[in-house]
């Protein structure tokens, strides 16, 4: 099994490309080893000293080390974890977990069906490129919540894309839709 890396564009995160699929459809973000007691994979990774978050994207799995550690020391053992969880047909996720804390009105319901398609069609791919994902969290008075995951939670660049990439699109799109917040859960 040969796994890929690459960088992303916060530096304390690296992507992961073990050359199959990861989750398939959805995503699964982990800020902590208590939030991923359901995946046998993001567990095993949080072992390793100094990971603070792992995300499990479609195809990739991307790993956020602490700031005092070093890529160097940690990178080839998240790569034995990975090929190990694999080549023993553990699965990535036990169980179902639905998230669909969505902040929306019943009246808002076409304009929040569009702005999950330009969410869907335009950001998504670009943001799951840099190894993360972002998560419709809802649309109250002209305001889309939203929330990043993975390399792209708290990555220096993220408050800038949401403002002046993702915000100016949907705008541009939706006329509703005013600006963009982020939320952090």
């Amino acid at each position: 099994m040969f796994i890929e890396t690459e960088g992303t564009p916060n530096p304390a995160t690296l992507k992961f490309l073990p050359g199959r699929d990861v989750m398939g459809a959805g995503t699964a973000d982990f800020a902590g080893i208590e939030a991923a007691a359901r995946s046998p994979l993001a567990t095993a990774v949080f072992a390793l000293p100094g990971v603070t978050r792992v995300f499990l994207g479609g195809d990739f799995i991307t790993v956020t080390k602490s700031g005092d550690t070093d890529w160097q020391a940690l990178k080839p053992r998240v790569l034995g974890v990975i090929m190990e969880h694999f080549v023993a047909g553990r699965p990535v996720i036990e169980g179902d977990e639905a998230d669909t804390d969505e902040d929306v009105l019943p009246e808002d319901a076409e304009v929040v069906a569009q702005i999950k398609e330009l969410l869907d069609t335009r950001v998504r791919p670009a943001v799951a490129g840099d190894g993360g994902d972002i998560v419709f969290r809802g649309f109250r008075d002209g305001i889309v919540r939203l929330h990043m995951q993975g390399a792209c939670s708290g990555c220096p660049s993220s408050s800038a894309t949401l403002k002046h990439g993702i915000e100016n699109m949907l705008r541009h799109y939706v006329p509703e839709v005013r600006s963009v917040e982020q939320v952090l859960y």
